[in-house]
Order: C-alpha cells, then sequence, then structure tokens
C-alpha cells in the first residue's frame, strides 16, 4: 500500500480525538515493508510534531474544511504540507506519491485539491509563512490554551519549554548499578562502537550520541541496562527504599521506575505494583522478566482497595496520570489531543489517588509523588490541596541541585538535548497526627 496512505490511515483517527499513535502506528507498520517502516514513522511522529503550525498553512490554503468522514484526506495533506515544509524528501515525490495515496485512499474526488493545495504552498510559500508570523500557534508549533497557560505559569521559560518540546528527545540508558557500573558499561558500548556520555542528574544515566535499536545494546535483553529518561529516572533515587521494607508502586505501567527500584535495592521485604490497565501491565511483566526480578503485580485501581491485602506499606511511589505535557517531544499527538480542560478532570483523580494511597502508608512512611507535567495545576497545587486538607502529612523538601524549587516539590523542564519535563514533591506521614 502506499507509504503516505498508510501515514494517512494512522493519523486519521487521531484528528478525529480518538486513540493515540501509539495505538494506531503499530497495524500500519505492519502493512508497511521494514526498509519503508522509518520513513512511515517520520511521516507520522513529524506531521504530529508541526501540527499546529501545518494546520494553520492549511486552513490559509483551504477554501472549506473537509467533513468528519474525510479526516484521512485532511491527514494526506497535513503529510503532504509537513514533507514540503519541514522534511528533506524532494517536492517533486513528495507531491506526486502525496497525490498517489488519494487513490490507495478510495479518496479519487481529493486528488486534485491535493495537488493544488501542494503546489500553491509551493508557489506561495514565502509570501503564506509570512503572512502568519504574527499568529502563535503557527509561530510557536503549539495549540493556543497551552501557549498562554505557560506563558502565564512560567513567563520566564516558556519560550524554552516550547522549543524543547519541538526537538526530538535522545535516548537516554540507565544502566543496572547493581551488576555493572555506569564507566564499565560505557566502556561495553564504546567496544560496540555505540557513542555514550554520562547524566548528570542520575548516577545510573548514559545519554547515546546517536539512537540505536536496543538489540544492538550490550546485555540489553540480560537486563544490565535498560532505556529511560534521565528524570524519571531519579523517582527510585529519591525514594530510597530500604531492606526490609515494604514498597508501593502505584500507577506502575511501563514499569522502568519499579525495576529501578528493584535493581537498588534487592532486599525489599515485599514490593507491590498496581496497574488498572491490562495491556499495560503486560509491558511491566515484560520488563521485570528481563531484568530478571519479580513482585506482586495487580490488575486494579490506585484510586480504590479492592486489590490491597490491608497491610501497610514504609514506602509509596506515586506516578501519577497527567497530561504527560513534559514529554510532548517523545509523544507529539499530546499537541492535538490535550485539552485545557483535562487538566481540572487530571488533577481531580490525582488528588483522589493520592489521597487513597496516603490511607495505606504507614505513620512515619514516606511517599514520593511524581508527573511527567510541567502545568502547576497537575503538580504543586495537588499537593497544596492536599496538604491543607491531610494533617498527618508533611513535605520533606527534597535537598537536590536539579529543577526549580516551588511551593511544595521541584520542577524540572524539558531540555534539549537533555531531560524530560518532570515533578517530583516527597511527603512524610507524621505518626503522632490523625
Amino acid at each position: 500500500m502506499n507509504l503516505r496512505a498508510l501515514a494517512a490511515q494512522a493519523l486519521a483517527p487521531l484528528l478525529l480525538h480518538r486513540g493515540s499513535l501509539n495505538a494506531s502506528l503499530p497495524a500500519a507498520l505492519a502493512l508497511c515493508e521494514p526498509r519503508d517502516r522509518p520513513l512511515l514513522q517520520q511521516l507520522c511522529y513529524g506531521t504530529l510534531r508541526y501540527e499546529p503550525r501545518l494546520s494553520r498553512i492549511a486552513d490559509r490554503l483551504l477554501k472549506k474544511p473537509f467533513r468528519e468522514r474525510d479526516a484521512d484526506v485532511r491527514a494526506l495533506l497535513l503529510i503532504g504540507l509537513y514533507q514540503l515544509d519541514q522534511s528533506r524528501v524532494a517536492p517533486h515525490a513528495a507531491i506526486s506519491e502525496t497525490v498517489a495515496a488519494t487513490e490507495a485512499l478510495g479518496k479519487d474526488w481529493a486528488r486534485g485539491l491535493i495537488n493544488a493545495v501542494l503546489r500553491n504552498f509551493q508557489r506561495q510559500r514565502d509570501d503564506l509563512l509570512a503572512s502568519l508570523a504574527d499568529d502563535d500557534s503557527f509561530r510557536f508549533n503549539h495549540p493556543g490554551w497551552m501557549i498562554e497557560k505557560l506563558r502565564h505559569n512560567w513567563p520566564d521559560d516558556w519560550q524554552q519549554i516550547l522549543a524543547a518540546n519541538d526537538e526530538p528527545a535522545p535516548m537516554t540508558l540507565r544502566v543496572n548499578l547493581g551488576r555493572v557500573s555506569r564507566e564499565e558499561y560505557r566502556s561495553q558500548l564504546a567496544a560496540a562502537g555505540i557513542d555514550a556520555v554520562p547524566g548528570s542528574l542520575s548516577p545510573a544515566s548514559l545519554y547515546l550520541a546517536e539512537p540505536c535499536d536496543v538489540s544492538q545494546l550490550p546485555g540489553f535483553a540480560d537486563g544490565l541496562v535498560s532505556v529511560q529518561d534521565e528524570a524519571a529516572q531519579l523517582a527510585a533515587e529519591l525514594l530510597q527504599p530500604h531492606r526490609g521494607e515494604r514498597v508501593l508502586d502505584a500507577c506502575a505501567a511501563p514499569g522502568g521506575k519499579l525495576c529501578h527500584l528493584l535493581e537498588l535495592e534487592p532486599g525489599l521485604a515485599a514490593v507491590d505494583a498496581v496497574e488498572v490497565d491490562a495491556g499495560r501491565a503486560e509491558r511491566i511483566r515484560e520488563n521485570l522478566a528481563r531484568i530478571g526480578v519479580g513482585c506482586n503485580l495487580h490488575i486494579g485501581d490506585a484510586a480504590e482497595q479492592d486489590w490491597w491485602d490491608g497491610q501497610t506499606y514504609d514506602r509509596i511511589l506515586l506516578d501519577a496520570p497527567c497530561s504527560a505535557s513534559g514529554v510532548i517531544r517523545r509523544h507529539p499527538d499530546i499537541k492535538y489531543l490535550r485539552r485545557n480542560e483535562d487538566l481540572k478532570t487530571l488533577a481531580e483523580l490525582q488528588l483522589r489517588i493520592l489521597q487513597n494511597c496516603w490511607s495505606m502508608l504507614r505513620p512515619g512512611g514516606r511517599l514520593l509523588y511524581a508527573t511527567c507535567s510541567i502545568f502547576p495545576q497537575e503538580n504543586e497545587r495537588v499537593l497544596t490541596r492536599f496538604l491543607k486538607a491531610t494533617p498527618s502529612a508533611s513535605e520533606v523538601v527534597l535537598e537536590v541541585p536539579w529543577g526549580q524549587s516551588r511551593p511544595v516539590g521541584r520542577q524540572l523542564f524539558p531540555q534539549q538535548g537533555g531531560q524530560d519535563g518532570f515533578y517530583y514533591a516527597f511527603l512524610q506521614k507524621d505518626s503522632d497526627k490523625p
């Protein structure tokens, strides 16, 4: 099947706010020749990365919007514009292949339309781009609500955040320090012809100079190393579980932080992991098996207690469900799928899960709250509400050299060539308060 048509079919549900690229792309890749899969991924990820900019261009060139049933044609047009505006695909090939994809989609009527719009963009490019220069969504390549919220929340940092969101994320490794030192593993990478440099935040982190398939990483299949962003690696370091303790990882999928905890302290008395999505829980099982560690895995809701045996925990990691606004560069469909009103719904869910987990923490125990969000509504404001309503809770101030200190916790922003955006807050349950 035409490669652009496959890409359009993968993107069409997202333009209707259904599903995600992680859900739709695998089926398209399965229909694609192995040699063409990198280009298919580039077309999908690139088009979504630049969707705000491309949609502004398309709206200027179209006389009327597409009908809902023709979301695949709109996706195809955006793919064509992406190739002409941002990729190295030769313009004549980009246009001809994109136009040809209309037949593969069964939308022959769109052939002339796609051809005319793409050629008009070629002819009018300079004037068209100049006319959009004052449009914030075009200029900063993000939805307007997100730009305004970041500008309001982070007046000194918002432009840097937006720029980092549009840069491809680096491939970062977490070395299993229980089995090999970071420098020893770096030497193994060098012997395999893979260049890497140590991260500055996590003692287990290595940044690859160029991404590679995990099959090329020495010892990956045996759990010697994992792929994990450096900011995410801080969770296990901050929680610091001790031998003989009971630990809960709430909202545990895909299991990276859980595996890191088990790598750092194999002598824990018990480790429970909870995940509401059975499909994502399978990823946890796969990661545990590869690392060679185990835990009690529950398919359940962290906001409920029907999976819990009633024994309290010494340490709890709550990596709360969030907008994922700190990892947009890895999941560019977040720009299109998220809405401003989602933040209130997510904040209420986060508070419910936090309150539920708190009731399972023993007096004197500690809970680490984490999100991959950069919106205060999901982070410090949730924690502020919780602390005001919970006399037994107090903050353990994080004395660390990274991130920005907030009224509660610390905030990391996505960095070009560095870590993702992340938030952490550490709480202790005081034994002498209800």
